[in-house]
């Protein structure tokens, strides 16, 4: 008998083992996306011009590392997004400048094509998007005519984040309808902007504590309405920074990164998550930015320009990463990466191989996760509000157009801009009169990312659109 028991513990010993390969070994993987952060606003990236405290991204800098050349797809809200979540900029899709109404319409994401929570899902993983979407849905139950304060209680929406890989959603459409509070696929309530950031952070906190007690890992795309408009810090965070309503907002947002911190630790799965921590663009001009200049703080840093612009006040962004074992506490990377890049390094720490029509602009930065230093892409494109075009490749910075391609102004006069970032990361100094085979020569490599379809190695793609590089304001 106690042979028999003594085989019945080996087998059932063996079969745990073999539930667990598809999911040994394999992090949790926590992606926090702000909301018009700028570059300057998190307090480690800008000591000597940020006057926000931010002490918990300054935690999480000294526990991971600090990114400090990451741009997002693009200086503004829905293309950055559709490139997180696919690997692909935005502008090779129909959604050649400007974001989406976030009202009725098209999803952007096509039905079928891979997407980062699809690749997690077809892993193992458990998924979930909460916060902001903006990526478009249509919906049932509306009504034809457009409604100011988003969809009616009980609307079903289609084409939303549960059929974009997300096995649960709890959020919003975007700014203009950031009362209307949508979990899966029906609208469930309505509620105050000032209470979004805190119901988004609960539900966070009970997705990881409950999913944490299963035998699966999850994937969490935590995307905050802070700090863009309406900026609407609570109570608890108001008079905080003594910079005004923005910067409580940016403090609150803070907070929300703390409290996913903590829901990981007392969890006990923090030793076993890669959390990032970024932006979609840069610090939006309605933060009242003059303002928060004059009183000694700067949004952008040392960059110029900021939310729609083509210079890199517009796109590049914090990104603070931290994975224990494998990203060395309080270290920093300057190399050139995109947040399209999210989508190669999940299928490298995944071991999995993407197909051709997946990825196009997406590159794994495992090897500077697991601190190498060395360039891992070639090229990163920048594209603005108006559909402005720059490419970036090292030092060298060249903008497709005159002026700011955004809201800012300046830049106006010569119809290219050329500017070393390395020597003048303001972009101060136009040199394309001066340097006109770097200007052929990244206008070239520029031409051949758009009629290969893809920027990375793989197969000829296409475009969904026809795509025009050059803008002139």
């Amino acid at each position: 008998m106690r042979r028999i028991a003594l085989l019945s513990l080996v087998l059932a010993a063996a079969v745990q083992a073999a539930d667990k390969p598809a999911t040994a070994g394999k992090p949790n993987v926590v992606y926090v996306l702000c909301d018009d952060l700028g570059y300057g606003d998190v307090h480690c990236l800008n000591p000597q011009r940020g006057k926000i405290a931010a002490p918990n991204a300054d935690k999480l800098a000294s526990q991971g590392i600090t990114f400090t050349d990451t741009h997002s797809g693009s200086s503004v809200c829905t293309p950055t997004r559709y490139g997180v979540l696919t690997g692909r900029y935005a502008w090779r899709s129909r959604l050649q400048k400007g974001v989406l109404d976030g009202g009725n319409e098209p999803p952007l994401i096509a039905e079928g094509r891979l997407t980062v929570p699809f690749l997690f899902r077809q892993h193992g993983y458990k998924t979930a998007a909460i916060g902001k979407w903006h990526l478009g849905f249509e919906s049932e139950g509306a009504g034809k005519k457009k409604r100011k304060g988003g969809l009616p209680v009980g609307a079903r929406i289609i084409g939303g984040p549960t059929t974009r890989g997300f096995d649960y959603y709890l959020g919003f459409s975007n700014a203009r309808h950031i009362q209307t509070l949508i979990e899966n696929d029906r609208v469930i309530e309505q509620i105050e902007p000032i209470a979004m950031l805190r119901r988004l952070v609960a539900r966070a906190r009970q997705f990881i504590a409950d999913t944490a007690k299963t035998a699966k890992p999850f994937f969490l795309y935590l995307a905050l309405n802070s700090p863009h408009t309406p900026i609407v810090p609570s109570p608890a965070w108001q008079d905080k920074s003594g910079l005004g309503k923005y910067g409580d907002f940016v403090m609150e947002t803070d907070w929300a990164l703390g409290e996913v911190m903590a829901a990981l630790d007392q969890a006990g799965v923090a030793n076993n998550t890669l959390l990032i921590f970024t932006s979609d663009n840069g610090c939006s001009p309605a933060a009242g930015i003059a303002k928060l200049e004059q009183q000694g703080h700067y949004p952008s840093a040392n960059l110029r320009g900021y939310k729609s612009d083509i210079w890199d006040g517009g796109h590049r962004i914090p990104f603070i990463v931290r994975w224990p074992g494998v990203a060395k506490p309080g270290t920093a990377c300057a190399q050139l990466t995109c947040l399209t890049d999210l989508m190669a390094t999940a299928a490298d720490i995944l071991d999995a191989q993407l197909p051709d029509n997946a990825g196009e602009d997406s590159v794994s930065i495992l090897p500077l996760l697991r601190g190498e230093d060395r360039p891992v892409r070639d090229a990163v494109v920048h594209h603005s509000i108006n559909g402005m075009f720059a490419i970036r490749h090292r030092d060298a910075k060249l903008v497709l157009g005159s002026g700011s391609g955004g809201w800012g102004k300046g830049g106006e006069g010569a119809s290219v801009q050329l500017y070393n970032m390395a020597s003048d990361i303001g972009e101060q100094k136009n040199l394309q009169a001066t340097d006109k085979e770097t200007v052929q020569r990244l206008a070239t490599l520029m031409e051949k990312y758009v009629s290969d379809g893809r920027s990375n190695t793989g197969t000829t793609q296409h475009n969904d659109v026809a795509v025009k590089l050059w803008k002139t304001k």
